[in-house]
């Protein structure tokens, strides 16, 4: 009899383990996952690489953990086109379901120079085909896609001018909100604005530019008008997220005030 019990109990505890597990793995599966997608502007760094960020970085502290799983799939040196013939998206299109989101942001690569980098490069008219295939898919998924234009640069003219920068993909992702009927965030004006409130002087402190020995990674001083820093990723980040509040898209009911780092 004792035996008896013995494993009636074992079979109850496996059972509830069982039980728990399939739980827990059913509340992962439900939650809301975001795909980001694009290049080094929104991806992921290392401590190596530091004090460099991604504004997908800061950008995923602005969510519920327990409600919605960001994934940053942004890759470094990528454009709509190499992010597709490196078979980056196929899986994510595997992965989306119904009422995931996919934010989008390329720009800067497909303008790099078509001879020395042909693989990156796409003309405005390419760049628009593929982001036709990129909304095309994730609405087949039934998921949600929200378009945002590259973020700016910080370079300026002879005469002290910050330069408009990619104007001609921003004015395709424009075009491509409207002839889809999707939301566009327009991060190249916003981030433009604020550089040019921040003035030559003090926006160098949204990037990575710095004077000699100013730190012990770069004696020599480094100037990086394209990538941001930490304090860059997160003003980034706060204009996505704002944009996206400010036109009451459904994912701003998962936002949330970033928990303060110790």
């Amino acid at each position: 009899m004792k035996n008896k019990n013995f494993y009636n109990q074992k079979n109850i505890a496996f059972y509830l383990a069982i039980m728990l597990y399939s739980t827990f793995a059913f509340s992962q599966n439900q939650k809301t996952k975001i795909y980001l997608v694009g290049d080094s502007t929104m991806c992921l760094y290392d401590d190596s690489r530091f004090p460099q960020a991604g504004w997908g970085m800061p950008f995923a502290n602005f969510f519920d953990a327990t409600t919605v799983e960001i994934e940053n799939h942004a890759k470094g040196g990528r454009s709509t086109k190499s992010f597709l013939d490196e078979n980056r998206w196929q899986p994510i299109v595997d992965s989306l379901k119904a009422g995931d989101y996919v934010l989008i942001q390329f720009g800067h690569n497909d303008s790099a120079n078509s001879k020395s980098h042909p693989n990156r490069y796409a003309s405005p008219e390419d760049y628009k085909k593929y982001m036709g295939k990129y909304i095309t898919e994730t609405r087949e998924k039934n998921a949600k896609i929200i378009l945002i234009t590259p973020v700016t640069q910080r370079k300026y003219n002879a005469n002290g001018a910050l330069i408009k920068s990619h104007e001609a993909y921003c004015d395709a992702v424009l075009e491509l909100g409207v002839e889809y009927h999707v939301p566009v965030i327009d991060l190249n004006t916003k981030s433009h604005e604020l550089v040019e409130q921040m003035g030559e002087k003090f926006s160098r402190n949204l990037y990575m530019v710095f004077e000699p020995n100013e730190l012990p990674r770069f004696p020599d001083g480094f100037n990086d008008n394209t990538h941001f820093n930490e304090f860059g990723a997160r003003k980034i980040a706060e204009i996505v997220l704002r944009d996206i509040r400010a036109q009451k898209l459904e994912l701003a009911n998962y936002i949330v005030k970033p928990k303060s780092s110790k």
